[in-house]
């Protein structure tokens, strides 16, 4: 990932975290949320916790990317501050959520924990990232364009009876240049009860 670009989050309604507050159609070329796959979909499956670098924030909607770009790279300084090796695509964990603001980890995944001599620096500091029963969804397209894949998400969750817990993650598998780069790929992890 280019060591500052990553999305901004759709805005949540209260009631499903993971659904965004108002309606983006796509851009042509970007997908709607799609299950991984369609069999296993239907099916939630548990995510391990890795050790990571996390940079904690808070943000209004409109200026979430920005928020979550700078959470990023300060996690990325961090990291290459202390010469630990990077373990996964860097994630978003979105833990509490309102109309109006988000309160957020930007994580980057290690291949072995932080061991407690290391200097991460005052904003940075070891942690795992989310663990639990997931639904995996995939948006593919330009972040501008992610409220319709947040909620297909919703309309899934509520077809099959899925309850969401108020925790989502993104997980941006290649480096958008911004929010309107139709080129973004990412997975979205819904935690459910």
């Amino acid at each position: 990932m280019a060591q500052t670009a990553t999305p901004a989050p759709a805005t949540p309604t209260p009631a499903a975290p993971a659904a965004p507050a108002t309606t983006t159609p796509p851009t042509p070329g970007a997908s709607a949320a799609q299950p991984t796959d369609a069999d296993a979909a239907a099916q939630p499956f548990e995510i391990k916790a890795r050790p990571a670098i996390a940079v904690s924030g808070a943000a209004k909607w409109e200026d979430g990317y920005k928020a979550i770009t700078a959470a990023l790279g300060k996690a990325r300084a961090a990291l290459l501050k202390a010469n630990l090796k990077e373990g996964g695509r860097p994630v978003v964990a979105f833990v509490d959520t309102d109309d109006d603001n988000f309160k957020f980890q930007a994580m980057i995944p290690l291949d072995a924990p932080v061991a407690a001599t290391v200097d991460l620096g005052a904003e940075a500091k070891p942690a795992e990232t989310p663990a639990g029963r997931a639904i995996k969804f995939q948006h593919r397209g330009a972040y501008d364009d992610v409220d319709s894949t947040y909620e297909a998400i919703t309309a899934f969750l509520d077809e099959k009876g899925y309850i969401a817990q108020n925790i989502f993650v993104e997980e941006y598998l290649n480096d958008p240049k911004g929010a309107d780069d139709s080129a973004l790929e990412m997975a979205i992890y819904v935690f459910i009860k």
